[in-house]
């Protein structure tokens, strides 16, 4: 009886930490809120009421000469002294979490995935799913950032983080392609899923229409009207395919190495969600700048219209959990996935200055943890995911 007792006093005392846990991460989004305005008020343009008013009221042509795009005073190959110094911590978390996916063996992974003792069906069709979402996705991204966001954005520290995030969209290219050849998967089978699978066709199909300006080679942000524009495709890019779209298949990955199955390719996925959640903030940054030295195009139009687009997203991404897990694994059912996909959702839209649409729980509090909390590991066994270069840590 004692040992019971000991049991189930665990397992209360881990759904609290679990639930602390998704409260930390709700209030450091609040928090990061915060600190984007506290920087945007010090900002020297908006120092005295004369510039504040002169900026509100500029005409289009004067629309080209300040902020974070469309800066023709800007030196592109000066980067000092900087304006937006959040973009510099975003690229110093990134450069500080640098990793390769040959680093992480899957010896077992291959076991597990040749035997017919430790993965059933539903469990392999999860794997391929994702694995067919997320290896031409990520190429997806890349395109977005090297061909249209990098070309737009005229600020060279938030140049600087976009090159550094190009670096690691490259790096999630080839932990699918290590996936794939370490498995022994068929590349024209994982890599032409975008097109034979219709949850996965729909969803790159979306963030294709959605971020279409961008693309177009005649494409500029010289008006309040492409402004507009580009702030709706970088919601797009950011807040639904890094904020959304990728977070259904990083649930079910890290459900399955939580039960110690495919263990190498799990951590690989939890590396990259540690990527993916700085891109994200990064892009939110950018998008909230972008509303705070433009506010006449955030108006409640625009707001229903980022709406309804997210809540579109959301539709997509549960029909996808569905397509990719009918079954549930053990202890998760699709139901769940879809219910986290909704709680996600919820933060995206605050992160961005919008209200809640779903106010649904956390499923999985201990989603938070994969990207917050340290874990212990056998350092001589697998590569411990919190590790950091020796540049920045932080010695007593």
């Amino acid at each position: 009886m004692e040992i019971e007792n000991v049991k189930r006093l665990l397992e209360v005392n881990q759904l609290k930490i679990e639930k602390m846990t998704s409260q930390i991460m709700e209030l450091n989004d609040e928090l990061s809120n915060i600190k984007l305005l506290m920087l945007n008020l010090e900002r020297p343009t908006l120092e005295n009421k004369e510039n504040k008013n002169e900026f509100q009221d500029r005409e289009d042509e004067d629309y080209s000469k300040i902020g974070i795009i469309n800066n023709s005073k800007t030196d592109p190959n000066k980067i000092l002294p900087m304006r937006y110094l959040w973009a510099r911590e975003h690229y110093k978390t990134g450069v500080a979490n640098n990793w390769v996916p040959e680093e992480i063996p899957m010896q077992d992974d291959v076991e597990q995935w040749k035997s017919d003792r430790f993965l059933n069906e539903t469990e392999r069709r999860m794997i391929i799913w994702n694995l067919g979402f997320f290896s031409t996705a990520e190429s997806l991204t890349a395109n977005n950032i090297v061909l249209a966001v990098y070309n737009h954005v005229t600020n060279p520290e938030c140049r600087q983080y976009l090159l550094r995030q190009a670096f690691e969209e490259a790096i999630h290219t080839d932990t699918f392609i290590y996936c794939c050849d370490t498995l022994g998967l068929n590349p024209d089978m994982i890599y032409n899923m975008y097109n034979t699978i219709p949850s996965i066709k729909e969803k790159d199909n979306f963030v294709i229409e959605l971020t279409k300006s961008v693309f177009d080679p005649n494409f500029s942000t010289k008006g309040k009207e492409n402004v507009r524009k580009f702030l709706h495709d970088l919601i797009g890019y950011y807040v639904i395919m890094e904020g959304i779209f990728f977070y259904a298949g990083f649930a079910m990955m890290l459900a399955l190495k939580r039960q110690h199955k495919m263990i190498g390719i799990g951590e690989q996925f939890e590396f990259i969600m540690r990527d993916e959640s700085i891109h994200l903030a990064f892009g939110c940054d950018l998008i909230n700048t972008i509303k705070t030295e433009n506010p006449e195009i955030w108006n409640e139009e625009f707001k229903n219209e980022a709406i309804q687009l997210i809540k579109k997203a959301v539709e997509l991404e549960k029909k996808y959990a569905y397509d990719a897990c009918p079954q549930g694994i053990l202890g998760i059912n699709a139901e769940q996935f879809c219910n986290y996909v909704e709680y996600i959702a919820d933060r995206r839209l605050e992160r961005i200055g919008l209200l809640r649409v779903y106010n649904t729980e956390n499923p999985f509090p201990w989603m938070s943890q994969s990207t917050d909390l340290s874990k212990e590991k056998n350092f001589f066994e697998t590569r411990v995911t919190e590790y950091q270069t020796a540049g920045n840590l932080t010695w007593d």
